[in-house]
């Protein structure tokens, strides 16, 4: 049988299929872009896979008037995009009966990727840092022991909203170290992460998948005029040093804040070893070494390309588990 899970995010869409060979990543901005339900159309008809395993986080988007209504929306688009066996994975890690409080399927995606990583690697602080969040979820004896919603989460430190390409560096920074002297940072939303690593070559061209912050280019020169703009320059007050340094500051500083909620939930669960996945696998070993944890990477377990979409490939693998369990019986 051929199965693909599917991860809809608020902003990129993830694919691959469980046996690792289809992997896919479409920025779908929800909030702003009604193309999803086309776009899941044209995955069927390409892929016409036997089996759908899907995970959610986008129904936090604004464009919904809850969540409920974010998850109807999903739901139906690919209820309608696929003539196969559909699945849904809930917070709990099950796949949901369909009687159940639908609130349960929501931000879930977590959810399947501690069940693979707690079957296969044992004991441990899974993160996941992708373009948008940190997801830094406990598993102790096989099973992930973190709240069930992004709100439970967030009070536990267990979700940071603090990601590789999209999070505003005004979110990050009050103030700069600069060659003038220290520099408040403007709240506006002139730069993001990508525009850092990008500087910094730790992310290629290609990996910035989300739009800018001005609309304009991707080129390291766009983003250094955008990280000028933080501290309200341009390419013309500040030199290269400066903005090199305000994308090391950046650096460091996510990797202190993703260090510190790792360090709260390490503390209340008695974990010293984490497992990385996601594009900010590079700031997550680096966290962990200021933490002096283990740091086990999915890249280096199962591949680059899936650690990106880690979610998806877990959530397929769980329904590959389910039909061999059922054959069994």
């Amino acid at each position: 049988m051929k199965i693909i899970g599917i991860d809809i995010g608020g902003a990129n869409t993830k694919l691959a299929s469980a046996d690792g060979e289809i992997i896919e990543l479409h920025y779908i901005p929800l909030w702003k872009d009604t193309r999803l339900p086309v776009a899941l159309e044209e995955i069927a008809e390409e892929h016409k896979p036997d089996g759908v395993s899907v995970v959610m986080t986008g129904e936090l988007a604004d464009c919904f008037e809850d969540k409920e209504a974010g998850i109807s929306f999903i739901m139906e688009s690919v209820d309608n995009a696929f003539d196969c066996d559909i699945r849904y994975v809930d917070s709990e890690g099950q796949f949901h009966n369909g009687s159940e409080d639908l609130r349960k399927l929501a931000a879930a995606n977590w959810a399947a990727s501690a069940n693979l990583i707690g079957t296969e690697i044992g004991d441990c602080i899974f993160v996941d840092m992708g373009s948008t969040t940190s997801d830094i979820i406990p598993i102790r004896n096989g099973k992930h022991v973190a709240g069930i919603s992004d709100f439970s989460r967030l009070v536990r430190s267990e979700l940071v909203y603090s990601g590789v390409l999209r999070t505003n560096l005004a979110y990050l920074l009050e103030s700069l170290d600069m060659t003038a002297g220290e520099c408040r940072v403007s709240s506006e939303l002139f730069a993001t992460t990508a525009d850092a690593y990008l500087v910094l070559e730790d992310i290629e061209e290609e990996i910035y998948t989300c739009e800018t912050a001005d609309g304009a280019g991707k080129s390291k020169i766009d983003a250094m005029r955008r990280l000028a703009r933080v501290v309200c320059a341009d390419l013309t007050e500040v030199s290269h040093d400066d903005i090199y340094h305000i994308a090391e500051q950046v650096r460091d500083k996510q990797i202190s804040v993703l260090a510190d909620a790792i360090s709260q939930v390490a503390e209340r669960n008695k974990l010293d070893r984490i497992v990385s996945a996601g594009i900010g696998e590079f700031l997550i070993r680096e966290a962990a070494k200021r933490l002096g944890f283990e740091c086990i990477s999915v890249a280096q377990k199962w591949g680059y390309d899936i650690s990106k979409v880690f979610p998806a490939y877990a959530a397929a693998r769980m329904f590959e588990a389910d039909i061999l369990k059922e054959r069994l019986a």
